[in-house]
């Protein structure tokens, strides 16, 4: 395998690509500030929310979020597709985002609502589970709407190799700022209206959910210009792809290289998602700590993350993307280890061991985003067209049903294990033995494994830094054949 920390001076070169300047590279990251608002709060809060407030029998609790993650993954490679296929004056990207943010908002805001209706406790767990399924299923279809197209924009505004790298940290900058914004918003709130968890959640889905809609149009006003020049200097960025849907998938998942991102980004995610979604019940159960321990929790891990995206990004440009992957996952894997063994009492100890999993959380937003383009451009010279949008759906549609079975395994786990609800006598109960268990083995073992996982994968990704540069030289004289005998370029 090559070294991607070589550069040798006689690596192909392609004529240089437009650098985007700053405000461009703001805007970009603007998009993905809403998104990150919303799925930081739906991650860290939504399961306590529903068998804590709601009252949601665990069980039903996995389940309505099983169902949501399944159709959110279904509608992916449907978004991704339609949108690679839509013809409008504003591209084909920019109508999704448009008219799919203020339904986006709206249904986060539904989420936490806690209807009566029943006087009958079976009956009303029932409708309980119908309406926050229902509420789930059209959230996570205009999330997509929005956030599929989005993220689709990395490969039109630049071809650039390192380009892209720095595109995804001022997009993953903005992400983590999000994240980080909606958890302080949460520990605010929890100060100002104490006691009242229900009456909480509700101010802080009205909160977000106006915040989350008004950066999706800054990101669409600001990158309009350059994702209209790219598509000047590359047709091909702004056709419509005409190759039929099956075939599009089956081309995709032939693609090598593009399966090892898919790997990597589901080992990285995993274990994103499984670690937050199991905080809440970690601080609360496992370390007896009060509410607003869990925000600061979840604060030192993403405040190191946001500090480290740039850190990381300048380190990939001298020593490649794969080297800062093994380097930030290492750490996070000794700090997934070391909470497992964490016993109640070592609080600072907690917190270090948050900062350390924080270095590695940051290259899992950086590395597998910045990896996906370089697929594209080689999909590309495979296939004679651009097809971002089936590739950024179907690496999504895998994680989400990953997640979904993830997160509802270990509802259903703690269901099982007898897990004590908190009530208004009781706000702290003690949990048995096999609860804690449960908590213990999600927090640690099963993100230990999925990051093991990615590194192996990362270590045999066949893109280099050459290779990517070989791939180009490549797209590029192709190009300047087809100009030269006036014929299409798709194949």
């Amino acid at each position: 395998m090559n070294n991607p920390s070589d550069r040798p001076a006689s690596s192909p070169q392609v004529a240089s690509p437009q650098k985007l300047n700053l405000s461009t590279k703001l805007a970009f990251g603007a998009g993905d500030f809403g998104p990150a608002v919303t799925a930081m709060i739906l991650i860290s809060y939504l399961s306590p929310f529903l068998t804590d407030v709601a009252r949601l029998n665990p069980a039903l609790a996995g389940l309505t979020q099983l169902v949501g993650k399944i159709w959110d993954s279904v509608n992916d490679p449907m978004v991704g597709v339609l949108s690679d296929r839509t013809q409008s004056k504003q591209g084909r990207r920019y109508p999704w985002m448009m008219w799919g943010a203020v339904p986006f908002g709206l249904f986060f805001f539904l989420q936490w609502l806690v209807p009566h209706f029943s006087d009958d406790p079976a009956s009303n767990q029932w409708g309980l589970f119908w309406y926050y399924t229902a509420i789930s299923v059209l959230f996570n279809a205009f999330y997509t709407v929005v956030n599929l197209p989005y993220t689709a924009l990395t490969a039109e505004l630049t071809q650039d190799y390192d380009e892209r790298t720095s595109l995804n940290s001022f997009r993953f900058s903005f992400s983590i700022g999000g994240s980080i914004l909606a958890l302080i918003i949460s520990l605010v709130v929890s100060k100002l209206v104490p006691g009242n968890q229900g009456t909480q959640y509700l101010i802080l889905g009205g909160i977000c959910s106006i915040i989350s809609i008004l950066p999706i149009y800054w990101c669409i006003w600001g990158t309009r210009k350059q994702a209209q020049a790219a598509a000047q200097d590359d047709p091909e960025i702004g056709h419509s792809v005409s190759m039929p849907v099956l075939q599009q998938i089956k081309i995709a998942f032939s693609n090598g290289p593009f399966r090892y991102v898919v790997g990597i980004y589901l080992c990285s995610w995993l274990a994103v998602q499984l670690t937050a979604s199991i905080i809440p019940y970690y601080v609360r159960s496992w370390m007896r700590l009060p509410q607003e321990n869990v925000s600061l929790v979840l604060l030192a891990v993403q405040g190191t993350a946001m500090a480290m995206l740039f850190v990381w990004n300048t380190v990939s440009q001298r020593y490649g993307k794969q080297a800062v992957y093994f380097m930030g996952m290492s750490l996070w894997v000794i700090a997934q280890v070391g909470l497992f063994f964490l016993q109640p009492g070592q609080v600072t100890l907690m917190y270090l061991l948050a900062v350390m999993a924080g270095f590695g959380v940051s290259t899992a937003y950086l590395i597998p985003w910045s990896m996906l383009p370089d697929v594209i451009e080689l999909d590309e010279l495979n296939t004679g067209q651009r097809r971002e949008g089936v590739f950024y759906s179907f690496i999504v549609f895998l994680q989400k049903i990953c997640l979904g079975l993830a997160v509802n395994q270990v509802l259903q786990s703690l269901g099982a294990a007898g897990y004590v609800q908190p009530t208004d006598v009781t706000p702290f109960p003690i949990q048995p033995d096999s609860v804690l268990n449960v908590i213990r083995f999600s927090i640690a073992p099963l993100p230990f494994f999925a990051l093991v996982i990615g590194i192996g994968l990362t270590y045999f990704y066949p893109i280099t830094r050459e290779k990517h540069a070989e791939i180009l030289l490549q797209l590029h004289e192709r190009k300047q054949r087809s100009l030269g005998e006036g014929t299409p370029t798709d194949e």
